[in-house]
């Protein structure tokens, strides 16, 4: 399997608070647990040649794993055309925290995916809701995180295929914060942990999350549609 982590990299290279939290990036911080079980995983940033993400990397990625928040304008548009393209192919992608406002989870939504928020140092409390979905593998009822950004409903998203987790936040919202969709060939999951001001990616829990959800959207042996003007396989009379 061959996984590429990709971040905007705009907030550790402005903000010290941040770069002291990740200083090799979230996008380090997150290839670096990943590599600890997957051998094959590189990282991509936005400011590199086409993001990172020429039509090379992207015809050998099985799972992309996208970050980004301030600079999602940033992002060009044919670049976010070649990554749905291959989502629909069948490449697996993993979407976390404010990723949900990425111009590529938005396209494969097709709604704004907007919500609530707020920055409160706040306890959350993501609640397992389907103990059955391999994403939840070696997961307890609840992943507590002492301090983290409060996202809240409504989220403008469409129905989910299946719903993994919902956080319940200290002052009182509720979130659909572990998510599944099938577009194409291609899986996707969001993930809504992972504030750039907080230490979450270094948690063993979310990170046993997102190494399950990697596992999960790889889609690498399912059977390629072919579609148009087709012969018939049987003689028809």
């Amino acid at each position: 399997m061959k996984i590429v982590v990709w971040n905007e990299n705009r907030h550790e290279n402005e903000n010290p608070e941040v770069s002291a939290i990740y200083p090799e990036g979230i996008h380090g911080a997150i290839a670096n647990f990943l590599g600890e079980e997957f051998e094959h995983v590189k990282t991509a940033t936005l400011d590199e040649p086409e993001h990172g993400l020429t039509d090379e990397v992207l015809k050998e990625t099985d799972v992309l794993v996208w970050w980004g928040h301030m600079a999602h304008d940033e992002v060009k548009d044919e670049i976010v055309e070649k990554v749905k393209q291959r989502v629909l192919e069948g490449m697996g992608l993993i979407v976390l925290h404010s990723g949900h406002f990425s111009k590529i989870f938005k396209t494969l939504m097709g709604t704004t995916c907007d919500l609530k928020w707020r920055e409160a140092d706040e306890k959350e409390r993501l609640w397992v809701v389907d103990p059955t979905h391999p994403i939840t593998e070696g997961i307890g009822e609840f992943i507590e995180l002492e301090k983290e950004e409060m996202y809240g409903e409504h989220f403008d998203i469409p129905t989910p295929d299946e719903l993994v987790f919902v956080s319940w936040f200290e002052g009182g919202e509720v979130f659909r914060s572990g998510a599944t969709f099938k577009r194409g060939r291609g899986k996707i999951f969001y993930f809504r942990p992972g504030h750039e001001t907080y230490p979450t990616y270094y948690n063993k829990d979310i990170q046993k999350v997102i190494r399950n959800g990697v596992k999960w959207a790889a889609n690498t042996n399912t059977p390629t549609p072919v579609y148009g003007n087709a012969q018939p396989l049987e003689e028809i009379k």
